[in-house]
């Protein structure tokens, strides 16, 4: 398997070892804690960093790493990393490039953990971050001091498809040799692939798209050799490795990635058209409207595909948005996304909980703004059963 077969091939085949004893079809489930050694010479050598052999699972395990190799393929970079969570992602990536006194430029638009994350545990080693809205990569770039290093993005943006300007922002993180990172999640390496365009790192909550069925949790880490060696020496002092069981189901979905994704971008687009005309929908959220202020972007840097999340304003607030999620039959409330199942969740009681109104304000998020994650249902299905919904 190599590079140069094109992202459905890589999804299907890359990181898969088909040359075991018995020539296995499927990477099997490695679940063991520790690994045996022939001699103490073995030891040593492996310690001595002479070895490919395997220590102890939370240094490294067979069907992580083969889901680590997919990963890295599919967004083309040199090495993948799986950890216990997509904030285990965030937080070990971020704690190994970051000391006390540095600061972060980021994105305003950005998961909730990852805000609180960044305000409330790393504000505590003394490294600040300085929010910028993404529309404005000029203000980011005035935001930069000799303390900036690591200028970090998320795009597209939970819960509203707010899009940035990938080229663009590592031009400036390029000129101010800052690190670049981008939690890449909603995108998937179907619809951008971040490194390409010169990013240092790329982050992804493996829990959603690129598992795809709602049921492990996890996340990822694609960069040079040298960054993800780094990243992995801290992960194994903190410990957010992944279970090789959860690594066998992300390999799994892993394999469908394209043909999810290519089915949820083409409902989702008519269910934001759908969205976009109705009464009671005072504004719909989707990067492929063409009345989006993104949608000219959105094509240069997505290819063509829009995402398969959609986020709409109701009116009436907060009381319009628990009706119209209570109503919903087909759409099941649950707060996660990019699974198989379409969900519907309110930002203001999850994703969001606990940002003021002056923070939901500067993110473009209303008491009646609700977020559906598109599945693979029949589209005609999901169309009726909004419809139902709201009338």
């Amino acid at each position: 398997m190599t590079r140069q077969h094109r992202l459905a091939t890589l999804a299907v085949q890359a990181g898969e070892d088909h040359r075991g004893q018995f020539h296995p079809l499927s990477t099997p489930i490695v679940q063991t804690s520790t690994f045996i050694f022939p001699t103490s010479l073995d030891v040593q050598r492996y310690s001595e960093g002479k070895s490919s052999a395997y220590m102890y699972t939370r240094y490294g395990n067979p069907t992580l790493h083969a889901a680590e190799v997919k990963i890295a393929a599919l967004e083309g970079g040199e090495e993948g990393l799986v950890t216990a969570s997509g904030m285990a992602a965030i937080s070990t990536a971020a704690l190994t490039v970051l000391h006390t006194g540095d600061e972060i430029v980021s994105s305003r638009n950005i998961y909730g953990g990852t805000f609180h994350f960044f305000n409330k545990v790393l504000s505590k080693f003394n490294i600040g971050t300085h929010y910028f809205d993404g529309d404005d990569l000029e203000a980011a770039e005035r935001l930069i001091t000799p303390r900036t290093r690591l200028l970090y993005l998320e795009t597209p943006a939970n819960p509203t498809m707010r899009i940035i300007d990938l080229r663009r922002a590592v031009q400036i993180a390029k000129k101010h040799r800052l690190f670049s990172m981008v939690d890449s999640t909603f995108g998937t390496p179907v619809l951008q692939r971040p490194l390409k365009l010169g990013f240092d790192l790329v982050m992804h909550s493996v829990t959603k798209y690129l598992s795809g069925h709602s049921d492990i949790i996890g996340g990822a880490l694609v960069g040079s050799h040298k960054v993800i060696s780094e990243i992995r020496d801290t992960m194994k002092r903190l410990g957010g490795i992944m279970d090789p069981t959860a690594a066998y189901f992300l390999l799994r979905g892993l394999k469908t990635l394209t043909v999810r994704v290519e089915r949820q971008c083409e409902t989702a687009s008519r269910l934001a058209r759908f969205l976009a005309r109705h009464s009671r929908i005072e504004r719909a959220h989707y990067p492929g409207l063409k009345s989006s202020p993104y949608h000219r972007l959105a094509v240069k840097q997505m290819g063509g595909l829009f995402g398969g999340m959609v986020a709409a304003d109701l009116r009436g607030g907060r009381r319009a948005a628990m009706r119209f999620a209570d109503r919903l039959r087909v759409f099941q409330n649950a707060a996660s996304l990019g699974g198989v199942e379409s969900l519907i969740s309110l930002p203001v009681l999850t994703s969001q909980w606990g940002y003021t109104p002056q923070q939901l304000r500067d993110v473009g998020i209303t008491e009646g703004t609700v977020r559906l994650s598109v599945g693979v249902e029949d589209a005609r299905d999901l169309i009726e059963d909004i419809r139902q919904a709201l009338e």
